[in-house]
């Protein structure tokens, strides 16, 4: 099963758990997250618990929807994206890795848009990341 490294619902994350949660790859975390920041300096960054089959995750987010989630996993970390309809045409026109491109196009349509989780184990997606969190800004 796919869960955060945070399991218990009464002890929120913290930072120090963060960091040794993720090892090497929080300086990732941290620059992607400082990266949406920069674009988006009204985001609003929050824990959230959905629930046991999940655990905590961390999201950054606009007034009404959630611009990217981190869910932190033993070691490395995903991130997670859902794209509407527009912003489908502008990933599938736009130089992001053709294997991102396909994993959404296969991902289920629900009414929000389509969804996907990128393994971040070291700095090989990130920039295709950079790309999906401005196209996710509008951008």
């Amino acid at each position: 099963m796919d869960i955060s490294i945070f399991t218990n619902r009464t002890q929120h994350p913290t930072n120090q758990d963060l960091v040794n949660a993720l090892g090497e790859t929080y300086s990732i975390w941290e620059s992607l997250r400082d990266f949406i920041f920069h674009q988006y300096p009204k985001g609003v960054e929050e824990w959230n618990y959905p629930g046991t089959n999940y655990g905590w995750s961390f999201r950054i987010k606009d007034k009404r929807r959630a611009i990217a989630y981190f869910l932190p996993r033993e070691g490395f970390f995903k991130m997670a994206f859902i794209f509407g309809g527009k912003a489908m045409e502008k990933i599938v026109k736009s130089e992001v890795s053709p294997k991102i491109i396909a994993d959404l196009k296969r991902a289920k349509a629900y009414p929000e848009g389509r969804g996907i989780r990128i393994e971040v184990k070291d700095e090989s997606p990130v920039e295709d990341i950079k790309k999906l969190i401005l196209i996710k800004l509008g951008r």
